[in-house]
C-alpha cells in the first residue's frame, strides 16, 4: 500500500488510530456467517497487518492488536447475547457485558500477538507467525474456545480444502501469509504475486457436490423446531416431541439411521421405557440416535443414545468437552471440599463430564463419532485411539445462538470438521440448520433454521484418511515454536 496511506494513519491521535483498528478487525470479522464476504476478511487483516509496522512501541502495538480483536469478535460473537434472551426480564441486562467481556478476553490473545511480533521485530512476518500461534493458544487454554477463527471464513472456497492437510491452524497460517505476501508489492513481486495466487484461491467457490446413487445407505434428520424459551414448558413439551415422532414415522421407505437432536427427549434415560418403547415404534424396526440426559446417581450427563429396532439402549456417549459456566462451573467439585457444594457436577451441580471421545455402533451405516453441540467446535477432539470412525454425528441445540449468525457459524464449524477429517457429517440440530455433509463439506441436502420437519439423504461416502487425522495439530505446532523459538535467538543475539 502506499506510503502516504501509513503516514496518514501514523498523523491519527491515538484515539482515532484505535478506533480505525477496531473498524478493521470489524471488517474482517464479515467473512463469518451470516455475512459470508470473504474479501472482507482479507480486506480487514490486510488494513491490520499493513498498519503493524507504523506502531513504533510494544505499548502502541499491544493496544493496537487489542482493539482490533475486539472489534473482529464483537462482531463475530454477536450471537452470545441471544442465552441472555431467552429469559429476558431475569438476564437481558447481562447480554451486552457477556459480549463485552468476551470479545475483549479473547482479543487479548490478538493484542499479545501484537505485541510479541514487535518484540521479534521482523516486520510483519512476525505477526504471521505470532497471530498463528495466538489462535493456536485460543483452542486449548483454559479449555479452549476457537469459535470465529479466521479459517471459517474460507468455507466456501477452495482453500478451505487444505484443512485436510495442515488443519484449521495451518490454513489460519496461509491465510496471514497470504496478507502479508501481497503487501510486500512492489519490493518482492514474485512473494507479492504468489500471495495473490492464494487469495485468489481461497475466493474462488468450489464446485457443487454430486451424490453417488450406488449402494444409498440412508440417514434422516429430525428437526422439531423447538424455540428454547418453550422448550422445557410442560405446555409445549409434548409438542415437540409429537413433532419428532411424525417426523420419525413419515414416508414410505425406511432409513437406515433416524437421528434425533440433543436434549430433545423430554425425559432422562432412566425415565424412558415408554418414551423409548413409542420411538421404536415409530422408527418401524431403524435404528435411532436420541439426545436426552442420563443420570449416574447425582451426577447428570449430556447424552447421545442408540436405540435398536426394539426400543433397547445399545450404546451411549457421554458430551465430555463441556460450556464452562454454561453447562458446569470450572473448578465446582474442588469448591465443594471447601464446604461450597452447589456447583459441584459430583452432586448434580450442572453437568459432569464424559470420559472422552469415542464411537458408536449405530447399525448399517457403521460406526460414528459422536459430537454433542460444543464439541464439533474443537477439531482435537475429532481423534479417538482405536479405529476411524464411517462418519461424525453431531447432535445440537442451536436454539440459544439465535437466528441471525450463531446458528450458521455453528454450521460453519460442522463444514470444516468434515474437511479436516476427510468423513462426511451428519448434523441433527434442533431448529436448524440440520444437514447431511460430504468429506470436502458441502451440504448435501437440509433443513432450513426454524423449521419443523426432517431431511432424508444418502450418507456421503468418506475419503481416505487425511494427514491432519493422523497428525493433529502437531505439524503446525512444531513449526510455529521451532519458527518462533529461532526468531528470538536471533533477536537476542542483535541486542547483546
Amino acid at each position: 500500500m502506499p506510503d502516504g496511506l501509513a503516514r496518514w494513519f501514523e498523523a491519527r491521535g491515538v484515539w482515532r488510530r484505535l478506533a480505525l483498528m477496531v473498524c478493521f478487525g470489524a471488517v474482517a470479522a464479515l467473512g463469518h456467517a451470516p455475512f459470508s464476504l470473504t474479501a472482507m476478511t482479507f480486506a480487514g487483516f490486510a488494513a491490520a497487518f499493513w498498519v503493524f509496522p507504523r506502531l513504533l512501541t510494544l505499548r502502541a502495538a499491544t493496544v493496537a492488536g487489542l482493539a482490533f480483536g475486539s472489534g473482529y469478535f464483537v462482531v463475530s460473537l454477536n450471537w452470545i447475547v441471544e442465552p441472555f434472551l431467552v429469559d429476558l426480564a431475569r438476564h437481558g441486562w447481562m447480554a451486552p457485558f457477556a459480549l463485552l467481556f468476551l470479545s475483549c478476553g479473547l482479543a487479548l490473545f490478538w493484542g499479545a500477538a501484537f505485541g510479541v511480533a514487535h518484540k521479534l521485530n521482523v516486520g510483519r512476518w512476525g505477526l504471521v507467525l505470532t497471530l498463528a500461534s495466538a489462535e493456536l493458544l485460543r483452542a486449548y487454554v483454559f479449555t479452549g474456545f476457537p469459535w470465529a477463527m479466521p479459517v471459517y471464513a474460507l468455507i466456501n472456497g477452495l482453500a478451505a480444502q487444505m484443512g485436510a492437510w495442515v488443519g484449521p491452524h495451518g490454513v489460519n497460517l496461509l491465510l496471514f501469509a497470504s496478507v502479508s505476501a501481497v503487501l510486500s508489492w512492489p519490493q518482492r513481486r514474485v512473494i507479492a504475486g504468489v500471495g495473490g495466487v492464494a487469495i485468489a484461491v481461497a475466493l474462488w467457490p468450489m464446485p457443487a457436490a454430486e451424490v453417488s446413487k450406488s449402494d444409498e445407505r440412508i440417514v434422516r434428520l429430525v428437526q422439531p423446531n423447538a424455540p428454547q424459551h418453550q422448550k422445557w414448558d410442560p405446555d409445549h413439551m409434548r409438542v415437540f416431541f409429537d413433532r419428532a415422532l411424525r417426523s420419525t414415522r413419515s414416508g414410505l421407505a425406511i432409513p437406515d439411521l433416524i437421528i434425533w437432536p440433543e436434549t430433545s427427549v423430554p425425559t432422562s434415560l432412566d425415565r424412558s421405557t415408554n418414551t423409548r418403547a413409542a420411538i421404536a415404534r415409530a422408527a418401524r424396526g431403524a435404528t435411532v440416535v436420541i439426545g436426552l440426559n442420563r443420570y449416574d446417581g447425582m451426577r447428570i450427563y449430556n447424552s447421545a443414545v442408540v436405540l435398536d429396532g426394539t426400543g433397547v439402549v445399545t450404546d451411549i456417549h457421554d458430551k465430555h468437552h463441556l460450556v464452562p459456566f454454561g453447562e458446569y462451573v470450572p473448578f465446582g467439585d474442588v469448591m465443594a471440599r471447601f464446604g461450597i457444594h452447589g456447583l459441584a457436577a459430583r452432586e448434580g451441580g450442572g453437568y459432569s463430564a464424559g470420559p472422552g471421545p469415542r464411537l458408536l455402533n449405530v447399525g448399517r451405516l457403521g460406526h460414528a463419532l459422536p459430537l454433542i453441540c460444543y464439541e464439533a467446535v474443537f477439531p482435537q477432539d475429532m481423534r479417538t485411539d482405536g479405529q476411524r470412525p464411517d462418519f461424525l454425528m453431531q447432535l445440537t441445540n442451536d436454539a440459544w445462538f439465535g437466528r441471525f449468525s450463531g446458528p450458521f457459524q455453528h454450521l460453519d464449524q460442522a463444514r470444516m470438521r468434515a474437511i479436516e477429517q476427510g468423513l462426511p457429517m451428519v448434523r441433527a440440530a434442533n431448529t436448524g440448520v440440520s444437514a447431511v455433509i460430504d468429506a470436502q463439506g458441502r451440504i448435501i441436502a437440509s433443513l432450513a433454521l426454524n423449521t419443523e420437519g426432517f431431511v432424508d439423504a444418502p450418507l456421503p461416502a468418506p475419503q481416505s484418511p487425511t494427514l491432519y487425522s493422523m497428525t493433529g495439530d502437531w505439524l503446525v505446532t512444531g513449526f510455529l515454536l521451532a519458527t518462533l523459538f529461532g526468531l528470538f535467538l536471533r533477536r537476542r543475539r542483535e541486542t547483546d
